[in-house]
């Protein structure tokens, strides 16, 4: 199988991330998503870890309430030692399934930094990425820079809306005046 990894804090899970994992369903390239609730982005303050286990179950009551999507809420990093390099989670989901793909899912916001991510070079020819454009993220352009380093880095730039909602805005929001973000 072709399986699509979104992996996150989720910390919380929105329409956003609802919108992306509506077009993955649909996405002839895959046959599933993996959702996987990371414990910390090594990348980020400590802090997430404290209520990774609240994320993941909070994910998985989402996809619940979604059916109709193609998704299934995948723990691999609960068990997985810190840090939680994403060319790690890649590679024990490779040896844990080695009958199927994977291809990683990242916003274009991080398409910015990627070259800051551990073994990011591994990732994109090994694995690959979709990327699903956000708001001031100019993808095609961050894209043609790393073609430019690699030619043969995976890279696909969804057909898709940018996405205007984040976490962290509604983290900071006050009590109840985000609730209509929230997946």
């Amino acid at each position: 199988m072709r399986i699509a990894v979104y992996s996150g804090s989720f910390d919380p899970l929105h329409i956003g991330h609802l919108q992306i994992m509506r077009l993955l369903s649909s996405d002839p390239g895959f046959d599933c998503t993996y959702l996987v609730v990371s414990p910390r982005n090594p990348l980020k303050p400590e802090g997430k870890e404290a209520n990774a286990r609240e994320r993941l179950l909070a994910a998985e009551a989402a996809v619940r309430r979604h059916p109709e999507l193609n998704v299934k809420v995948d723990d691999i990093e609960m068990s997985m030692p810190a840090p939680h390099w994403t060319c790690r989670t890649l590679d024990a989901l490779r040896e844990r399934e080695p009958e199927n793909t994977f291809t990683l899912v990242i916003g274009g916001d991080n398409l910015r930094i990627f070259r800051e991510w551990r073994d990011y070079q591994r990732i994109l020819l090994e694995y690959g990425v979709v990327v699903f454009p956000r708001t001031g993220a100019e993808c095609e352009e961050l894209k043609a820079s790393l073609l430019e380093e690699n030619p043969l880095y995976r890279i696909r730039i969804a057909d898709a809306p940018a996405i205007d909602v984040s976490s962290t805005q509604i983290r900071e929001s006050a009590p109840g005046e985000a609730d209509d973000l929230l997946m």
